[in-house]
């Protein structure tokens, strides 16, 4: 996915935040590689490959921890790569292991209940007729999202199409220590007297969830891929496996449009006007300005695909 000045030709910093290169790629090492794991390279199974052959063969293949370490580069953190925190430079040597920093972020995520949690930076977005599509998080069809976190947590969500298709004032979040089960239902969204069930984007433990999501919704709602999150799980194994069948990058881009494309033609088949006929981006609460749009039919369409 190209930025606007890639696409004007202007020459772009290779270690924008705003992509999503592994850090082999960054270093120059690979040619392509795009980050499927949050920048966890502690949990990395394609890392662990790589720097096995980078010691096997240091004279055919360096490893990205020698390129990154150079004085002429900025050494950022893999947490401000991923837009977690806003800035940090790393200042042990990409040693993620042993990193007192890192270790501190994996212990907020285990204590996540508390106020004083830490605030989460907006990731990049692209957009897709007004709907926010986030930079490295995967997609499940029924629009809820799974972005992997060190340590190898799976933190979850809804996206915001599914936010301002159906404008939830409330949530019902499962149990600590609850086992969530893949494109089974894992929490409900609700609003007056309607619910709808999340189907949950792949299976785990629940280790946390956001009690402030669940206290003050509309302010979820404006961010909902980052302070908007609602439960952390922990996959336990397999977690490439379990993000096989998401939709990442391109292909979430892809769905997305197709996704958009079946609510016009559901609002011009009840209104037989476009949902958007100035041209402009789609109204924030559709269900709520086009109640002739059944709730039922909605969630049927779009959350239980």
């Amino acid at each position: 996915m190209k930025t606007k000045d890639e696409q004007k030709g202007q020459k772009v910093n290779v270690f924008s935040m705003s992509d999503n290169q592994c850090v082999w790629m960054k270093a120059g090492v690979v040619n392509f590689k795009i980050c499927e794991n949050a920048f966890d390279c502690t949990s990395c199974a394609f890392d662990k490959t790589i720097s096995g052959k980078s010691v096997k063969k240091p004279t055919a293949l360096v490893s990205w921890k020698e390129v990154m370490q150079q004085p002429q580069l900025n050494k950022q953190c893999r947490h401000m790569l991923t837009g977690r925190v806003i800035f940090k430079l790393c200042s042990h040597n990409f040693e993620c292991k042993d990193c007192a920093y890192d270790q501190q972020l994996y212990e907020y995520d285990l204590d996540l209940g508390e106020e004083d949690q830490p605030a989460y930076a907006a990731p990049p977005v692209h957009r897709v007729a007004g709907f926010a599509v986030a930079d490295g998080y995967y997609y499940h069809k029924g629009h809820s999202w799974a972005r992997i976190e060190h340590g190898g947590f799976v933190r979850l969500g809804v996206d915001d199409f599914a936010w301002r298709l159906l404008g939830p004032t409330g949530f019902s979040l499962p149990k600590i220590g609850d086992r969530l089960k893949p494109n089974q239902p894992g929490w409900s969204m609700k609003r007056e007297e309607f619910t709808a069930e999340v189907l949950t984007p792949m299976s785990g433990i629940v280790m946390a969830t956001n009690q402030t999501a669940v206290r003050q919704p509309d302010l979820t709602k404006k961010d909902p891929y980052g302070n908007g999150w609602l439960v952390v799980i922990d996959p336990v194994s397999g977690l490439r496996n379990k993000t096989r069948n998401l939709l990442f990058e391109h292909k979430a881009i892809s769905w997305l449009h197709a996704e958009v494309k079946k609510l016009e033609d559901m609002v011009v088949n009840v209104y037989g006007v476009p949902l958007a006929a100035t041209g402009g981006e789609i109204i924030d609460d559709i269900f709520g300005n086009l109640r002739d749009v059944k709730w039922e039919k909605l969630v049927h369409s779009f959350l239980h695909t």
